[in-house]
């Protein structure tokens, strides 16, 4: 057995406007997990019981014992909770057998991704938490997009949540060949803009037409929320995930004063792009 150690897992956002199940950005909110009696938890952790998704995870891909976890990421919010805790829960079994050998662990990374993606049902979420920085997910696998920008991430969370599960069924299920290319074209200019660093283009990059208009009528408060960070000098905004927060992309000079300017009902914490992904260390 490894000695005592810990992984920490970003949050992430995912879709990014059109990249539908397939773009991912790793965000500075954690999820942090290790071994029960192997590690001294951080202040807040609590040792979960068998159906939280991280030690689910754990316990499917051979670890043994129980886990503590200690979360900033909100639950049923958006920004990736179930993807965070099922890459924790991979990562902390694979510790638990292999060591937290920076070798090991990233020669694991693919399988790591094949597992939490059948688990979560997509790639988006959390091959951005696995692998950090900006991610293209299809096919069992994945790009880490260049950056060339360095901004700050505004997230608007309101207090309610959504069912992931319940959001997937409320989009049609045949989509019109027009809004198909919308997205292909919308998705390739994400990714053009983001690693260009072109924020001239951004605003209109990150528009869909597959899933934010449905899932937004199902959620006032979040497309009020959408209408106001578009009101503001933000590069871009999108529902994240499949809601209810809401993401918003700008300079990090203008981040506060844009966060002042979001709804009240709904809290603000403004972030960075994660670049590292999950990372393992000794406790």
């Amino acid at each position: 057995m490894s000695g005592s150690f810990h992984v920490r897992v970003p949050a992430s956002s995912a879709n990014l406007g059109p990249g539908f199940d397939a773009l991912g950005m790793a965000l500075s909110l954690y999820l942090v997990a290790g071994v029960d009696g192997e590690s001294s938890p951080l202040e807040g952790a609590r040792v979960v019981d068998s159906h939280h998704p991280a030690q689910v995870a754990f316990a499917e891909t051979g670890g043994t014992g129980s886990l503590w976890v200690a979360s900033r990421i909100p639950m049923g919010r958006g920004l990736g909770f179930s993807g965070a805790a099922r890459v924790a829960g991979v990562v902390a079994s694979h510790a638990q057998r292999n060591g937290i050998g920076a070798t090991s662990f990233d020669s694991a990374k693919r399988s790591i991704l094949h597992l939490t993606t059948a688990m979560e049902g997509h790639p988006d979420n959390v091959a951005a938490s696995l692998y950090g920085g900006v991610t293209a997910s299809a096919s069992g696998e994945v790009v880490c997009l260049p950056l060339g920008v360095d901004p700050a991430i505004v997230a608007w969370v309101p207090e309610t949540q959504t069912s992931t599960e319940k959001s997937r069924t409320s989009i049609p299920a045949q989509i019109a060949l027009k809004d198909v290319i919308f997205n292909i074209g919308h998705t390739a200019l994400v990714m053009g803009a983001l690693a260009s660093g072109d924020t001239s283009v951004m605003r209109a990059a990150f528009t869909d037409r597959l899933h934010q208009d449905v899932r937004l009528a199902a959620a006032p408060t979040s497309k009020a929320a959408l209408e106001a960070a578009l009101s503001t000098s933000a590069w871009a905004a999108w529902l994240s995930g499949s809601g209810p927060t809401v993401a918003v992309m700008c300079d990090r000079a203008e981040a506060a004063s844009i966060a002042a300017q979001l709804p009240k009902d709904g809290t603000t914490h403004v972030l960075e792009i994660d670049a590292s992904g999950a990372v393992l260390s000794a406790s």
